[in-house]
């Protein structure tokens, strides 16, 4: 083990050159396929995420983004396809795939009988680890959760709770990190720390997969996404390029007078004198700018919109997020 330390936190990660060869992906999904009765879960899916990486998986309700991560965690069997974790299959060689990885599952499940403390211990000897109580004493001081430490389970809000799950799979030092909606239903205040640590984590060389329907979390967070649609991914692209991927602009204007007819049908959103356009290129603006002059319409405001992560998508998944 080697003791990473950085200004703010100290982080323990495994440095075994065998099991974190550089050269391997953290962690690679070929042709998965998943099938629950008639629903065809996942559907060839291919995923390759590196070592170091803060990736983003997203999808609509039912895309296959759990059904995915229960198949890398175990509990799933893949019905075709492969799936490792650091070159480990997660089926063949399933011990050493699962101590490289720690899950936050999306359900609030904990054990009402035991406190905090008694928890992480509990899950470190899941994985064979004694005498594990610096690490945890480590893990609790950055969730806040120190002061929790000998409180049951059950008395623990929901924000706590959550932060539990987190500690739970940190508990064992895991290279790799997944998190599936992490921050569902929990406070801002929460939602920030939680973050502030997670991205330091990633800093420190641990990959982060994260599903969240909070869409600008993943625009903020992540460098590559992939979007799930029925089983099968149908974007995967850095951040930005996905971004740059929305031809055009909006312009948000407010005016005195009306908008013209040929106008009209770039209109998305209107309310008394408050119009959004989309605009097929910043070069537009000019041509909708005339217009309005011959219109004699009085621009009172104008700003422009970037694009961002919702609108992608939703073009490219076609269904809200909720």
């Amino acid at each position: 083990m080697a003791l990473w330390i950085c200004c703010r936190y100290a982080v323990m990660i495994p440095r075994n050159l065998d099991l974190f060869n550089l050269m391997l992906p953290a962690i690679d999904v070929r042709q998965a396929r998943k099938r629950y009765g008639q629903l065809q879960a996942l559907d060839g899916v291919d995923l390759r995420i590196e070592q170091g990486e803060f990736f983003g998986l997203l999808g609509p309700n039912g895309a296959g983004k759990t059904t995915l991560i229960n198949l890398l965690a175990g509990l799933a069997l893949p019905d075709d396809g492969q799936l490792s974790v650091l070159g480990h299959d997660v089926v063949k060689q399933y011990r050493a795939s699962r101590r490289l990885l720690g899950v936050v599952p999306q359900e609030l499940v904990f054990d009402p009988f035991f406190t905090v403390r008694e928890t992480l211990r509990m899950q470190s000897g899941f994985f064979g680890l004694r005498h594990n109580d610096t690490w945890i004493d480590e893990v609790m001081h950055h969730l806040d959760l120190t002061d929790k430490a000998d409180t049951n389970m059950r008395r623990l809000s929901g924000g706590m709770k959550r932060r539990v799950l987190v500690a739970q799979a940190l508990v064992h030092k895991p290279p790799v990190i997944v998190l599936d909606e992490p921050t569902a239903g929990v406070d801002v205040e929460l939602r920030q720390s939680l973050w502030r640590f997670i991205q330091q984590l990633n800093r420190d060389g641990h990959t982060i997969l994260l599903t969240t329907h909070y869409l600008e979390e993943a625009e903020a967070l992540c460098t590559r996404i992939a979007m799930l649609k029925h089983g099968r991914i149908v974007a995967l692209d850095s951040t930005l390029n996905l971004l740059r991927s929305l031809a055009g602009c909006r312009v948000r204007l407010k005016i005195a007078g009306y908008l013209p007819a040929t106008l009209l049908p770039q209109v998305v959103e209107q309310a008394e004198g408050d119009y959004l356009l989309t605009l097929p290129s910043y070069q537009a603006l000019e041509s909708m700018l005339a217009e309005l002059r011959v219109a004699g319409t009085t621009v009172q405001e104008m700003t422009l919109q970037q694009p961002d992560l919702e609108e992608v998508f939703l073009r490219l998944v076609g269904r809200t997020v909720q």
